[in-house]
């Protein structure tokens, strides 16, 4: 009796252990959704919670692949990825968007009223109002993107920027020449880098002007402003497109509707980035879990 149990007790472990493996087994590469984007807190946000959506709501494996802005759009011409949710236009990618349009379906913004530009700190040293409850005057005073030149030396002629491919640092390039910057560096870096050298030249009331755009959570943070920009080397309302690869609407026709139907407010996407960075980035797939928790009925509308 002894020997049946235990024979019946090792059987049922080795069905058990076949149960986990093919639960544990990961889906096919070729079934899996991959999407592209960038290391922006904008386009964490949206990658994440499309992968959310798909898996949860549809039960598709996605797989997020990071790259540089130049090899995301490079990957949905040539079918590397299937999707990428981070198109800024008609300014900021206009000539990635002049390389590849033939070889990429458009689905349209996913999120407009976005904006990129310079931007710089518009607070006060101590206290942010008088004894009247007047506005005190911010510390530094340049309004305008030319007035870099006048304040140069305060700024260290230098302008904080992200990684060199971003179409916001071209932009910023072009605004050396466009307004005679001379004399005027551009250092690329990460947003990471950028927002860290943003937060300690607040704290210690440094003048700092970075490549800045929005949606992003820095707006959220601390009090910043967009220096005017006459010329429009910047543009002005941005909106991020969903772009797919050629064939996905015929091979994967319910996950072509809903990256179709994908469409976020600005004040939506801030809500994610808000809740991301106060977790340092480190779960993002539990953010976009939350966000739809929240937004059910917005969960409702993309399905």
């Amino acid at each position: 009796m002894k020997h049946l149990i235990t024979k019946g007790f090792v059987m049922a472990i080795a069905l058990l252990g076949i149960g986990f493996s093919a639960t544990a087994e990961p889906a096919p590469a070729a079934q899996r959704v991959k999407i592209g984007y960038v290391d922006w807190s904008s386009s964490i946000a949206s990658a994440h919670l499309v992968q959310a959506l798909l898996q949860e709501k549809l039960g598709q494996a996605v797989e997020l692949q990071r790259m540089d802005a130049d090899e995301m759009w490079a990957a949905v011409a040539d079918g590397s990825v299937d999707a990428i949710l981070s198109a800024w236009l008609p300014v900021t990618h206009q000539h990635y968007m002049a390389q590849y349009q033939d070889q990429i379906d458009d689905l349209g913004p996913n999120l407009e009223g976005a904006r990129i530009g310079l931007v710089v700190p518009d607070v006060s040293v101590g206290r942010q109002t008088g004894g009247r409850g007047e506005r005190a005057r911010p510390y530094i005073t340049a309004e305008s993107i030319a007035d870099l030149q006048r304040y140069a030396d305060n700024f260290r002629r230098t302008i904080i920027g992200i990684d060199s491919e971003a179409g916001i640092m071209q932009r910023a390039h072009e605004a050396l020449k466009a307004y005679a910057l001379e004399g005027y560096s551009i250092i690329d870096g990460s947003e990471v880098s950028m927002t860290a050298e943003l937060s300690n030249a607040i704290r210690h009331q440094r003048w700092v002007v970075v490549t800045g755009w929005t949606p992003h959570w820095m707006f959220a943070r601390w009090k910043l402003k967009f220096l005017d920009d006459p010329q429009k080397i910047f543009g002005e309302a941005e909106k991020i497109h969903t772009l797919v690869r050629k064939g996905l609407k015929e091979e994967m026709p319910r996950v072509y509707e809903v990256l179709d139907q994908f469409y976020w407010s600005a004040e939506e996407a801030s809500q994610y980035m808000i809740w991301n960075q106060a977790d340092h980035g480190i779960y993002p797939y539990e953010k976009a879990q939350r966000w739809m928790r929240i937004y059910p009925e917005r969960v409702q509308e993309w399905l």
